[in-house]
């Protein structure tokens, strides 16, 4: 069966819940997980080179904040059910490609994730990470919604 699953979150309430179910169905196959989360790119246009680099460091500091807040919860709810598990971040303004690419390094034979995120209406007309991952993967992805 399985021995090594993804679970990849976006902070949301929904990809949380993703993460619950994943946890537990890791310990019932007492496989092992490795929680991934994709930080944002820095963008920015300006013509003040001071303004960028401080822009960058406070965005960087945030982006950061964030990934450990999320990366947490799912280090937290491993650590509660007794399963092994590796926390990844990569920087992508794809993070589709981001988690695919996690899971081929990693070893992962399955992905659990939500179904939608934080995109709202902008995932529904553009399509949602989720759909870009089924689209693209071979491997199994356990959509949870």
């Amino acid at each position: 069966m399985f021995k090594h699953i993804l679970l990849p979150t976006d902070g949301s309430p929904l990809s949380e819940e993703a993460i619950r179910k994943g946890v537990q169905f890791a310990k019932s196959i007492n496989a092992k997980v490795t929680g991934f989360y994709a930080l944002p790119e820095f963008h920015i246009v300006t013509y003040r080179t001071d303004m960028l680099e401080d822009t960058r460091a406070s965005f960087a500091k945030d982006s950061q904040a964030q990934a450990q807040k999320y990366l947490g919860v799912i280090e937290k709810l491993a650590k509660e059910a007794g399963v092994a598990c590796e926390i990844v971040q990569a920087t992508s303004d794809h993070p589709y490609e981001a988690i695919l690419k996690t899971a081929q390094e990693k070893g992962c034979d399955l992905i659990v994730m939500a179904s939608h995120g934080r995109r709202g209406v902008r995932g529904l007309l553009l399509g949602s990470e989720t759909q870009n991952v089924l689209t693209h993967t071979k491997l199994p992805v356990l959509v949870c919604g």
